[in-house]
């Protein structure tokens, strides 16, 4: 049986994403390929080590990474419940000319 693949993604890559790729690995990582990784890979919240050790999770040996892709569209609630659509592009995940 092929595992699907899955990617959580996020904006640092600290918290939410590693806590959810814990929690899939843990829960059902013998039908998933799981990964996380961020827009901007910061440093892995300390907090979220905390948490994840109060309900038998190490995480704290996980490293950041970086979301490799064509095209990154960031929606940001953030200001005023109002969207943002932002495209960012990284010069080796650009596409190649057709």
């Amino acid at each position: 049986m092929d595992k699907k693949k899955v990617l959580f993604v996020c904006v640092h890559n600290s918290a939410r994403s590693q806590m959810a790729e814990a929690f899939l690995k843990q829960m059902a990582g013998n039908r998933f390929e799981v990964e996380s990784a961020g827009l901007e890979p910061g440093k892995l919240n300390s907090v979220v080590v905390e948490v994840m050790k109060e309900v038998g999770m190490d995480i704290s040996q996980e490293e950041e990474s970086d979301f490799i892709g064509d095209l990154r569209i960031l929606l940001d609630f953030k200001e005023h419940g109002k969207i943002r659509l932002s495209k960012h592009e990284k010069s080796e995940t650009k596409s190649k000319p057709r």
